[in-house]
């Protein structure tokens, strides 16, 4: 079938959610995707972070696909090595305690909500509110403006964007935002009935922003005096893609709980809610779950992932972070750029008053996949991108920049 027939087909079938770029992907190997056609994209997208190996890597392929010819799917109500082989590396790399497997990222950051409030219950208990029923006395959770969580509808409200909010009401209760990199803010929306603080290190979807190193301390601060859990959300920014395992080690703190997904199964389905000491047990059986969770053939596909960051000393994050550096010098290097922000491979690329949207369209139509955030170009590349695929994606997105 080729493209056209595709896009026709899809159209026609598929819901109208997506603003789709005008390319049908066929296959990859790498960092460079095919059409229909085969036509040749240098892919600075990643699939928006979860190709984190690039396309089918040999070794990749082949645990998936001999986890699916032994066995697809079991119950949870029954073990796995799988799950349990990826695990044990995701705590292993993390220091945590343990972990418990969603489907994606929306997914895990409502199983931290659920957790973050249950603490909170069992800890603090509950009271009768003005309307004489039973309410918890803490069960808030702060996020920040700017921030983006997911799209289920408890992770929209907690979502810090008017943006998101509108249409689906009523939303759920229980969430404010605090400005971000505002410490004042931040103290002020804080209460005492404030039960955990739920934070991106480098906000994604809201524009590639890195919070300030002292907001992040003083956030942590907060935490540590008031009993307050600290939840980080990695679904973007975590396992390698900051140049670090995960993006709270640039800022020297240590959350409660932290939510991962996308890069962790390389190209399929799978989140993760990552437990440290405080919240170890703050869910037990009946209060969370998941159908496909941890199911064998994704978990396989993520147990492969996590292996090549306790490979060779941990080289695989050194060379991350040597790669978002040169990857960062030369887009500085392209006329037009006025300036670059993230950490690692998430880049995000301030062109000042261009057209993002007509540079992502021209660099498609030139063969590289981009993405954007809000007014800056937002770049996730496979975490095994080498100089000479970042030197031909730069040449045509410097093209493009020049000629928009």
């Amino acid at each position: 079938m080729n493209s056209t027939e595709i896009k026709q087909l899809e159209d026609t079938y598929v819901a109208n959610t997506y603003g789709r770029y005008d390319v049908a992907i066929a296959c990859g190997s790498g960092c460079r995707a095919r059409d229909s056609e085969g036509r040749e994209y240098i892919d600075f997208t990643s699939g928006v972070g979860v190709n984190s190996l690039g396309y089918c890597e040999p070794g990749w392929v082949a645990a998936v696909q001999a986890q699916a010819a032994a066995v697809q799917h079991v119950s949870n109500l029954f073990y796995s090595e799988p799950c349990a082989r990826a695990a044990e590396k995701l705590i292993k790399l993390t220091g945590m305690k343990n972990v418990f497997f969603s489907n994606s990222g929306a997914e895990a950051n409502e199983g931290a909500i659920k957790a973050a409030r249950k603490y909170s219950f069992l800890k603090y208990g509950q009271t009768e509110n003005a309307q004489g029923e039973d309410a918890p006395n803490r069960y808030r959770i702060v996020t920040l403006a700017g921030s983006f969580h997911g799209r289920t509808m408890a992770t929209i409200t907690a979502t810090g964007q008017d943006s998101f909010h509108k249409y689906f009401t009523p939303f759920l209760q229980g969430f404010d935002y605090a400005e971000t990199n505002n410490i004042a803010s931040l103290r002020e929306t804080v209460t005492d009935e404030t039960c955990a603080i739920m934070v991106e290190f480098v906000q994604g979807e809201g524009g590639v922003n890195e919070l300030d190193t002292a907001f992040v301390r003083e956030i942590a601060q907060v935490c540590q005096e008031r009993d307050i859990l600290l939840i980080a959300d990695e679904v973007q920014t975590g396992i390698g893609r900051t140049g670090k395992f995960m993006s709270y080690e640039h800022f020297g703190v240590h959350p409660d709980i932290v939510t991962c997904a996308k890069a962790l199964g390389g190209g399929l389905p799978i989140g993760a809610v990552i437990f440290g000491e405080k919240t170890d047990g703050a869910l037990g059986p009946g209060d969370h779950g998941s159908t496909y969770g941890g199911g064998p053939v994704v978990s396989a596909g993520a147990d492969y992932v996590l292996g090549k960051f306790l490979e060779r000393d941990g080289a695989f994050l050194r060379e991350i972070a040597e790669t978002g550096t040169y990857f960062r010098e030369q887009i500085l290097g392209i006329p037009g750029v006025q300036g670059v922000t993230g950490l690692g491979l998430m880049i995000g690329v301030d062109v000042g008053d261009k057209d993002v949207k007509a540079i992502t369209k021209t660099c498609a139509a030139n063969g590289l996949l981009i993405l954007t955030a809000k007014t800056r170009i937002r770049l996730l590349p496979p975490l095994i991108i080498g100089k000479e695929d970042i030197d031909a994606g730069i040449a045509i997105l410097a093209e493009a920049i020049a000629t928009v």
